[in-house]
């Protein structure tokens, strides 16, 4: 019996995959189970249409993140940070990525999850600072961070 997965069953098959398995398998668990559903012509086509719908997202979600980045890239974008520092341009405490998805909120008024700024540890230093920043899979920016004295 050909079924549609909807939820991944483990060793089975994925989410949205279409599999030939044992009639009374089907029938006595996936189905009743709720883990997956007969592969008819209705289910077929709406299968289809999900997919069409989850690649013109992704699609979407790509084009967004490729403005963004040309946004966050530009030369006028630089985040101005202050910070107290000693006299050889080391600062008393860091700057965290959160500190500097604020600013890039405050500044330029671009929402930023703290989570995308892939800061290997905090910023340390006083100076220009290229920081990347993980907006989609494939896309990857830097931001310029200046941090001066207070």
């Amino acid at each position: 019996m050909k079924v549609i997965f909807t939820e991944d069953v483990r060793g089975k098959g994925k989410m949205g995959e279409v599999k030939e398995v044992p009639d009374g398998y089907a029938q006595n668990y996936l189905i009743r189970n709720g883990k997956a559903k007969a592969a008819t012509k209705a289910a077929m086509s709406e299968l289809s249409a999900k997919k069409k719908a989850q690649a013109k997202e992704k699609a979407e979600e790509l084009a967004e993140a490729k403005k963004l980045k040309d946004q966050l890239e530009n030369d006028k974008t630089v985040v101005e940070l202050k910070a107290k520092s000693g006299t050889d341009g080391r600062l008393f405490g860091s700057i965290p990525s959160k500190q500097i998805a604020s600013a890039l909120d405050k500044q330029f008024g671009i929402k930023l999850d703290k989570r995308k700024i892939e800061l290997d540890e905090p910023i340390k230093v006083a100076g220009y600072t290229n920081v990347p920043v993980k907006l989609y899979p494939s896309v990857v920016a830097k931001i310029r961070v200046h941090v001066s004295e207070k």
